[in-house]
Order: C-alpha cells, then structure tokens, then sequence
C-alpha cells in the first residue's frame, strides 16, 4: 500500500511539472529567433542609456528580483561563472531588477558585492518586452541580435548549457 502511495505521489508531482513546463513556455513573449527588442534603461548612475549601445555584442540579460530565492541562488553563479570568465571579451551582462527602484538595485550591489552590470527595471518596462511572469530568466543574444537561448528558474543543467552557448558564440 505504501509503494501504491509513493507512485501515486510521484505521479502526481511529474504530472503538475509537466504542466508547470508548459506553462511557463507560454509566459514567453521573446523566444529563440525572435529578434532583441529595442529598449532604454537606466545604468547604475541613473544615466539613460539604450540597449542599441551594444550592437555587436554578445549579450545575457537577466531578470531577477531580490526577495526571489532561485534568482538569489542563480546570481553568484553569474558572478562567478559567466561574468568573472567573460567580461573582457565581447560580451555585456546586463541583470534587470524586476520591480527594483536604481536605489534598491544599487544598495542590492553594495551589500552583494556583485561586479556585473545591474539596473534597475521599476515598472518592468523591459521584462513586458520578453516575458508576462516568472523570474529568474535570462536570454541570451548573438552579435546579429537574434535571441539564441532561454532559461527560466535556475536549474544547474539549464545554467551549464547556458555557459556552453556563451562560450561557443565567443569561440567563434
């Protein structure tokens, strides 16, 4: 009776990840091919600045917010892992603090001690351009601005074909 309610259990589970999947699939408002939208941000200094700064460049941009606990999980790894490993080559991380005013994101980088880019997207003026919900996420954009990967959540195997994907666009 208990192996019964263990399977039972454990079918259940697959059935509503599954379903989760899918509906976080449908949360996507860029996906692969979509070209990157055009949009202006504020830097750390308040500065507004516009994405078409960086045409050419190989670009991550995540989503995140501070209470996020996947997002709180994923961020050192992109300090550590993709920041640390590719920022003097053309590449620009760019992390967007959903819902973050510049006083919060910049406070968020003190306390961090976080060298990447991060900026603060108040009303989520740029994440309405990717996605409707569900953070973290990121997209990353070859030198043609073409969106070649999504990621939503932080699990270890999407973030290491992440990495693969980055550093085969800059082996090139």
């Amino acid at each position: 009776m208990k192996k019964l309610a263990l399977v039972s259990i454990l079918f259940l589970f697959n059935l509503v990840s599954a379903q989760d999947n899918v509906n976080y699939e449908k949360t996507n408002i860029l996906k692969v091919g979509d070209k990157l939208p055009m949009f202006s941000y504020l830097n750390e200094k308040g500065e507004s600045k516009n994405i078409s700064e960086h045409k050419g460049k190989i670009i991550l941009i995540n989503f995140f917010a501070t209470w996020c606990g996947p997002c709180m999980q994923e961020m050192p790894h992109l300090e550590s892992e993709i920041w640390n490993v590719y920022k003097n080559d053309n590449f620009i991380l760019m992390s967007f603090g959903r819902e973050h005013k510049l006083e919060e994101t910049n406070a968020f980088i003190a306390k961090k001690k976080f060298t990447f880019p991060i900026y603060p997207d108040e009303a989520r003026a740029i994440y309405k351009l990717f996605a409707t919900q569900f953070i973290p996420r990121n997209y990353l954009i070859d030198e043609t601005g073409t969106i070649i990967y999504t990621s939503i959540g932080f699990k270890q195997d999407d973030f290491d074909e992440l990495k693969t994907k980055i550093k085969a666009l800059l082996n090139k």
